[in-house]
């Protein structure tokens, strides 16, 4: 095969790993098991929010602190504009746009829309190790945000 070719097909890989974690990222917070995002980050992962100094190192860490969300949490967010670049065989970068729409006192059912709880971006570099691409630091940058609403007991349970 042309060596050509087959970069271009390598690159593609890992673009295509890096953006997965991503969107996996997104997956766990919102629909599986929050504490389960460290597993995506090296060992000495960080996760950075300069807005109030926030900064989570390393994976114990960061299960600690992804897991003590509040369980009656709903959140969904949106990931766009994902671009991705491979800086090297075992590094990249990207940056991604998310919008966030959450509250806490979900009880189930459906509730009324609201406006986003956040609109930012994440910047991230990523590190391959031992073939496998993990996130090494994410950094949130959030120009748009506010609280997150807490639902009336009446309305939680809305269907």
């Amino acid at each position: 095969m042309d060596d050509k070719i087959m970069a271009s097909v390598e690159l593609m890989l890992a673009e295509r790993s890096c953006e997965r974690i991503i969107v996996d990222f997104i997956h766990r917070l919102d629909l599986g098991d929050p504490s389960s995002v460290a597993e995506l980050f090296t060992p000495d992962g960080v996760w950075h929010w300069p807005f109030g100094n926030r900064r989570i190192e390393g994976r114990e860490a960061l299960r600690s602190y992804f897991a003590s969300r509040p369980t009656d949490r709903l959140s969904r967010r949106l990931m766009t504009n994902i671009l991705v670049t491979v800086e090297s065989d075992a590094t990249a970068r990207a940056v991604s746009y998310l919008t966030t729409y959450r509250v806490d006192g979900y009880s189930g059912g459906m509730i009324e829309p609201r406006l986003p709880a956040n609109v930012g971006h994440y910047e991230d570099t990523f590190r391959k190790i031992d073939g496998v691409w993990l996130l090494a630091s994410r950094t949130v940058f959030l120009p748009f945000g506010g609280g997150t609403e807490r639902l009336p007991v009446a309305d939680a349970s809305n269907a």
